[in-house]
Order: C-alpha cells, then structure tokens, then sequence
C-alpha cells in the first residue's frame, strides 16, 4: 500500500535497508514520477533520506534523484544546504552533471555570503 511517497518508491524500486511490502497497487513508474511531480519538498525529501541514507546508496535510479533534487530546489530554491546536497548527489553518478553541481556550489556560496 503507497500511503507515502517514500512507500510509492519503496514498492516500485524496492530498498536496500528494508523488505519491500507486498502491495497490489499500481506498480508504473510513469505514475509515480506523476505523483514525484507534485510531492511536497518534505515528502521527497524524506524519501530520498529514507531510501538512500548516505547519499550514494539505495536503488533509486540516478534519474529518479536528480529529478527529485531538482523538483526540491524549485520548491526550496534558497537554501545552500539542500543545494550543496543536490550537488554532492550530481558529482557521485559521474561526470555529466559536475557543471551543474559547481553551480549549485556557487549559489549556495553566494547565498551564504549574502546572509
């Protein structure tokens, strides 16, 4: 049963640290990217805090945690700790994304010089 966001991804890509429940819901990940789309930025945090506990573990899929970092950062867009977050999640699955992870380290230091 998907009482949760963290729940929905658990079923769909199962979890390193915990069994996977049994559950006859929708098991589609065009679906549950849908309900990513417009989780709150608690509820995806949690999930990818609950699923992969030291940032480079779990199963969800690299595309999964960069949409949800970034669906975060639309709806948190000042906070240099989510950012420097997002980034060390970019530069741990390889080269494509360092540009986009140094300039989310540039933000996060120009909001803390700011502040």
């Amino acid at each position: 049963m998907h009482v949760t966001l963290t729940d929905h991804a658990r079923c769909l890509f199962g979890d390193e640290y915990r069994a996977t429940p049994p559950c006859e819901r929708r098991h589609d990940e065009a679906f549950f990217i849908e309900e990513l789309t417009f989780a709150d930025a608690d509820a995806i945090l949690a999930m990818l805090r609950e699923l992969c506990p030291n940032l480079v573990d779990g199963y969800l899929p690299v595309r999964i945690r960069n949409l949800a970092y970034r669906l975060v950062l639309l709806q948190r867009p000042d906070e240099p700790a989510l950012m420097r977050e997002a980034a060390r999640s970019l530069y741990s699955h390889g080269p494509d994304w360092d540009d986009v992870a140094a300039a989310l380290e540039r933000r996060a230091d120009a909001l803390d010089a700011a502040a």
